[in-house]
This record gives C-alpha cells, structure tokens and sequence, in this order.
C-alpha cells in the first residue's frame, strides 16, 4: 500500500464486491454518513442503506448502494461487511418499483413487524432516488 492511502474492502455474503486502494470513502452509517481519509483513528460503525462512495487513488470514483452490515476502520483500511452491495448503474428500476408493491403487502401489528415494514420502506424509497 502506497504510503497515505486507504485500502476500501467491500464483502457480503456472496463474496467480495470491491478491494482497492483510496483516497477517501464515504458510508452511510446507522445514524448519519461518515467519511474516511487516511489515518483515521480505529473505528467500528453500523452500517445504514444508503450509498457508499469511494474515490480511488487514481481518481475513479466508485458508487455503491448498501444496505445493513457492520464498518470497521484499522490500520489504514476500510472493511465494510454487508448484506448488499450493488453499482448504483446496476440497479434495476423495475425492482425498485417491486421493493415498494412488496413493502405495502408487509402487515405491521407489533413494534418488529413495524421495523421491517418501515426498513422495506426505506431500502425502497432510497433505491428509487438512485434510479431516478
């Protein structure tokens, strides 16, 4: 690893999605976005769903939709662990329209039920905004 980098190291269950090198990345977290340059204290984070952004040493930037996992920052490399990492540019707007028909068939009559209602929701509404 060149001297002032970050190595980004994206997995999910089916396997590793994006290892490079970076100059920064971007995550949603559970609780609000974070940003990481090289040299960042040691961290671990509850990943969101949202978009994960990395800009790598050579200037490519790459987009990520995400949804859940865990982020943990050590020794100058980024691991992200999720249930779903796809290219923004490979997501399908047909089955994002899909994601909201299946969140309103979800009943809802416990405080759970009403947390994955509400989770089907937001992967939904978020994956919309990125095929739009």
């Amino acid at each position: 690893m060149a001297q002032g980098n970050l190595t980004v190291s994206v997995v999910t269950p089916e396997g590793a999605v994006l290892e490079c090198e970076a100059k920064s990345a971007t995550f949603p977290a559970y609780d609000g976005e974070m940003g990481i340059l090289p040299n960042h204290a040691p961290l671990l984070a509850k990943l969101g769903i949202g978009v994960l952004k990395v800009v790598g040493v050579d200037g490519e930037s790459h987009r990520f939709y995400v949804d859940g996992g865990f982020a943990q920052v050590a020794d100058n490399k980024l691991s992200l662990l999720t249930e779903q990492a796809c290219p923004i540019d490979e997501l399908d707007k047909e089955a994002v329209d899909g994601l909201f028909t299946h969140a309103s068939g979800l009943k809802a009559t416990s405080s759970a039920e009403f947390e994955v209602r509400d989770a089907a929701y937001e992967r939904a509404r978020v994956q919309r905004r990125l095929t739009r």
